[in-house]
């Protein structure tokens, strides 16, 4: 479901495995920074100060969405997830305390919409989900959903997306294991 794709729109063939590749290339890093006794944070803004931090973007579709009036089938899962903004916040945060991580980065400015505020746009790198220009025209594709903060947990981003885009089911998630509810 959670793909990265190349600028022309069409999916890398190598990045199926979203949430398993981001995990491989967490540990990777890791490792070798440590043989070059290097530190390596994840944080989304690990220095204060007046700059963006960094994102866990994740760019999302359905064959629906890119199937013919798939622009459409977009704006309907838009809807269900300004509806649900408050978990997917909570989720994409690993520190599980409703965002704390993501609200140093989510201010609103530099290219963020405000942790508190949920809304879309085409071609608006500020929005909360972006649909590029691309997509717009063509009616079909998929959309960017900038509010992951670059330490989350891919599964979680993904099944956050796929619960409230594609399922609107939330009644059988489990929140025991998580450190905050919304």
């Amino acid at each position: 479901m959670c793909e990265t794709y190349s600028k022309d729109g069409t999916p890398h063939p190598t990045n199926k495995r979203y949430s398993c590749d981001r995990i491989m290339e967490r540990y990777i890093l890791h490792r070798v920074a440590e043989d070059f006794g290097v530190i390596v944070t994840l944080d989304p803004k690990p220095m204060p100060g007046d700059w963006n931090g960094a994102g866990g973007h994740c760019n999302f579709s359905t064959s629906r969405m890119k199937a013919e009036n798939g622009m459409k089938v977009m704006e309907e899962a838009i809807q269900r997830l300004e509806k649900r903004h408050k978990e997917h916040i909570i989720l994409y945060d690993p520190s599980g305390t409703q965002g704390v991580d993501n609200s140093r980065r989510l201010t609103g400015l530099h290219e963020t919409a405000h942790i508190d505020q949920f809304f879309w746009g085409v071609a608006h790198r500020g929005a909360s989900i972006r649909i590029p220009r691309g997509v717009a025209q063509a009616g079909r594709g998929y959309l960017e959903d900038r509010r992951p903060s670059s330490n989350g947990d891919p599964y979680l981003v993904c099944e956050a997306l796929v619960r409230t885009a594609v399922l609107d089911d939330w009644t059988d998630f489990d929140w025991t294991n998580m450190p905050s509810k919304p």
